[in-house]
């Protein structure tokens, strides 16, 4: 039957063989005729995990305390285990996915392979919504802590006019859109060497964190904590679907499907590492935070870890020390943010739902030079004008959803491809996939109304652009591709 007398509804819920995502990968590792050079394989394990850790750990805790503690008082401790045990459930669903289909793309490869085209392309919009926003949110976080730096180091500020967020005093915030300009750079100078500089600058804002955790508890007070819960359960609810795109950096490792060596390995071990190593910062920095200080000073406070180390020793170098910590955290999560986003949009240009140019790769540095620009141009306009609140929940937002659809791509690949080789199992299956689903849509259901509303604004843009661009150029099709039978020889 000729391409265009395929059902829309054909159309729509077609999938691409877990044999041709394997293929694309194997091809585009090599040099693929059609695309041009393709990713390399240039990352190990430790690498990896640092990715997750640099996309995790930043303005989690950085930043997002001066707006999760008004909500939840003390209680934001309980706010950040309802995302850990969240992200838990779901970590060991992309450990999964990530073993059986090890590709760039995220959960848009493995909607594609698991739900249908048109919920991967859903699936697609909401990760290129979770990983801009939250890219613009990181960017526009970094000025206040860059500010507060040099006030300690040098006694000046920048303008609020031009460094505070858009709608909080600023009309244009200039330090994002020079964070993005740089890490722009060096994401076209080349995947391998995004992963060294990443790696650097983890361990470095470890240890600051580190630092805060044994100086803050000198001031730690128990009174601190009373009332431990002020708002009642619907604060911590509410500033726990807020914090929760903190833990966008799980979903960042599997876009290094391509560029890691031993995929069906190191990709499971490195979302679990990463998690473990998140959660234990995050549980005691935020433990420490509102024990030094009273939960009702957090906000409105700029550079909020640094005033609370001020605070508790009186002297101005450890506040200083943590500020530049915060400068360079906040650099890791906007560069492994930015390289994620450009890795799904390789996989959605490489399957023909997006303009070529998002496919293409550089001969010399390896990586999508094009597809690159295009994601930090956008980026960088997002973080000059468009106010932060809205940032951070869009991202919450974009970011359980796709959570949720790979908790449920797990079920149903389990139940499609029974035999299909998969490094990792999900432990407790169907129970721990089946509770991951829940866990997120609670999450999304105590997000604000307006945060749905501009939702459903971007999936509407996003629609359009599929069935007048997407449908049609998808390279299934083109060749009328169906999902065959399931070859162990092509995927062992």
């Amino acid at each position: 039957m000729p391409p265009n007398h395929v059902g829309l509804r054909q159309q729509l819920l077609r999938r691409k063989p877990i044999s041709s995502f394997l293929t694309d990968a194997e091809a585009g590792n090599e040099k693929d005729p059609a695309h041009g050079h393709g990713l390399r394989r240039t990352m190990g394990g430790f690498q990896l995990t640092m990715i997750g850790v640099g996309a995790t750990i930043g303005t989690g805790i950085f930043f997002t305390l001066n707006t999760a503690v008004p909500q939840a008082g003390p209680a934001v401790i309980i706010a950040f285990g309802i995302g850990a045990v969240t992200a838990a459930l779901t970590a060991f669903c992309y450990a999964e996915l990530t073993s059986a289909v090890p590709v760039s793309g995220s959960s848009y490869s493995y909607a594609y392979a698991t739900l249908g085209e048109l919920a991967a392309w859903i699936v697609g919009a909401c990760l290129l919504l979770e990983y801009a926003v939250s890219g613009a949110a990181i960017a526009v976080s970094w000025g206040q802590y860059l500010n507060d730096l040099t006030q300690r180091l040098f006694g000046f500020t920048l303008p609020a006019a031009i460094a505070a967020p858009p709608g909080e005093g600023g009309y244009i915030n200039v330090p994002g859109v020079v964070l993005v300009a740089l890490c722009c750079l060096l994401l076209i100078r080349g995947a391998k060497e995004s992963a060294l500089v990443n790696t650097i600058m983890v361990l470095i804002k470890l240890g600051v964190l580190g630092l805060f955790v044994v100086i803050g508890l000198s001031g730690f007070h128990s009174s601190n904590l009373h009332p431990f819960a002020p708002l009642g359960f619907a604060g911590i609810s509410a500033a726990a679907s807020s914090v929760f795109f903190s833990f966008i950096g799980l979903d960042a490792i599997s876009t290094a499907g391509e560029e890691v060596k031993n995929p069906q390995r190191t990709l499971p071990r490195a979302i679990i590492g990463a998690l473990v190593v998140v959660t234990a910062f995050y549980c005691l920095v935020a433990l420490v935070g509102v024990g030094a200080q009273k939960w009702t000073q957090f906000e409105g406070q700029e550079a909020g870890l640094s005033a609370i180390l001020q605070l508790v020793t009186g002297q101005n170098w450890p506040a200083t020390l943590l500020s530049a910590g915060a400068v360079i955290s906040i650099v890791s999560v906007t560069l492994v943010v930015l390289y994620g986003q450009t890795r799904i949009l390789y996989s959605m240009g490489r399957d023909g739902m997006l303009p070529p140019v998002f496919r293409k790769v550089g001969a010399g540095s390896g990586t999508p030079v094009g597809n690159t620009l295009i994601v930090c141009a956008f980026v960088g306009l997002l973080a000059a004008f468009v106010p932060l609140g809205w940032l951070v929940d869009l991202t919450s937002m974009g970011t359980l959803v796709a959570f949720a659809v790979v908790s449920l791509g797990v079920i149903v690949l389990r139940v499609r491809e029974p035999q299909l080789p998969r490094g990792f199992k999900v432990p407790g299956y169907p129970v721990v996939p089946a509770l991951s689903v829940l866990f997120c849509g609670y999450l999304i259901w105590n997000l604000p109304s307006d945060t749905f509303v501009l939702f459903a604004g971007w999936l509407a843009l996003a629609l359009l652009v599929y069935f007048c661009y997407g449908r049609r150029h998808s390279t299934l099709t083109r060749t009328e591709a169906t999902v065959p039978p399931l070859e162990p020889s092509r995927t062992a």
